[in-house]
């Protein structure tokens, strides 16, 4: 096999890198910062196993939605109530609908069928549509009665896959030898370089990465790698003009105040965790630094014209406006970043590993493997299709 390392004759036809009257600087024009990674931090603990698994839990659900397109007698006196999920309820829940003042009581449960008092505590009557939201107040029970059958939520396990990066470094013993500019050891150098290629792609992973659809764990023949956060966000994928943004998100493609504010407020209704990290492409990062531009004033004495925004403080959370160039152009990220780690699997952080010389060259390779544990889907979100 021929010798495909560095060489001095490798270097180019008139051996620029060889030492001549030229600066000893090397100047790096290829973008590998990884922002996110850096805001991120260190996680606290590695994956164990390439198969990488965490346990969510959930509190029961105090909401749910009728489920009815006819009401008898009429809307306004129903008692007898067809509802998505009947096993959230039970007699003596206290239950408003949404957008009204009634409360109704449940006095019994079969199936997924109500029997309620309207207008509990003499509230007035709303009149009922198929798909309203129902909200349980909390359950009145009785005094002296018997314990009510318990309840609970089961724990689920979620999983993630832990992928190898790797990159060989290749010196020939001349090229080593050979005085150079702007370093002092190319194989030393050779692994810098590498080394930042590395951390790019893993960023770039933990952002848009995908695994295989089958055999996610690899094999001989099957190539592992992870689920980035844009694959494992399902619950709140929010697209302007598709019908899925909220009430309040405004129309149109752009960016704009309230298309923000109404998906972090969707966010907010559905989960205990708050969105403290916005990451976006540089695109939609102007967008975002356009949100203040009526509201700039200057005075006379003013030499510097700003015009960014690093957080973003709204009702729902304080958001650290994160610009990463790896995020889809189209495509703006709303992450609880407590929720989120980086893990190298146990004793594979990135290293350096020598590989055998069997001629005149020294060879090595840079690994590393990791994961990302995404906690909770439903507390982050993203829009996707702006402008």
């Amino acid at each position: 096999m021929s010798y495909s390392g560095k060489t001095t004759f490798a270097a180019g036809t008139d051996l620029p890198e060889i030492m001549e009257d030229v600066s000893d600087l090397v100047g790096i024009v290829s973008p590998y910062e990884t922002p996110l990674l850096d805001y991120l931090g260190d996680p606290k603990r590695p994956a164990l196993s390439t198969l990488h698994e965490w346990i969510e839990d959930t509190l029961l659900p105090n909401t749910d939605t009728l489920n009815q397109t006819t009401f008898t007698p009429d809307a306004q006196n129903a008692t007898s109530l067809t509802v998505q999920n009947g096993a959230r309820f039970q007699p003596g829940d206290l239950v408003r609908p949404d957008a009204s003042t009634e409360v109704l009581q449940v006095t019994a449960v079969a199936g997924n069928v109500l029997t309620v008092v309207r207008g509990y505590g003499a509230t007035t009557k709303a009149t009922l549509t198929n798909g309203k939201r129902l909200s349980i107040l909390g359950n009145a029970a009785i005094e002296g009665a018997d314990a009510s059958t318990a309840r609970f939520t089961a724990r689920s396990r979620k999983v993630n896959y832990t992928q190898i990066f790797s990159a060989t470094v290749e010196v020939s013993g001349s090229m080593r030898a050979a005085r150079q500019h702007g370093i002092d050891d190319e194989l030393e150098y050779q692994k810098q370089e590498r080394l930042r290629e590395l951390l790019r792609d893993l960023e770039n992973c933990v952002i848009n990465g995908v695994a295989p659809a089958s055999n996610p764990q690899g094999s001989a023949t099957v190539r592992r790698s992870m689920n980035g956060i844009v694959r494992s966000i399902s619950t709140n994928q929010l697209v302007p003009n598709a019908g899925q943004m909220p009430a309040g998100g405004g129309s149109g493609t752009d960016l704009s105040e309230p298309v923000l504010n109404a998906a972090l407020r969707l966010i907010w209704e559905q989960s205990q965790g708050k969105i403290d990290t916005i990451v976006c492409s540089g695109s939609l990062k102007r967008r975002i630094n356009g949100f203040a531009t009526g509201s700039r004033a200057y005075t006379p004495e003013d030499k510097s014209f700003r015009d960014m925004i690093s957080t973003y403080e709204s009702d729902f959370g304080v958001c650290r406006v994160i610009l990463s160039r790896w995020v889809p152009s189209d495509t703006l990220l709303l992450l609880d970043s407590s929720r989120i780690s980086v893990l190298p699997l146990q004793g594979r952080s990135f290293g350096y590993k020598p590989l055998a010389q069997t001629g005149d060259a020294v060879s090595g390779q840079i690994l590393g493997e990791y994961t990302l544990e995404f906690k909770n889907e439903n507390a982050h979100g993203l829009i996707r299709g702006l402008t």
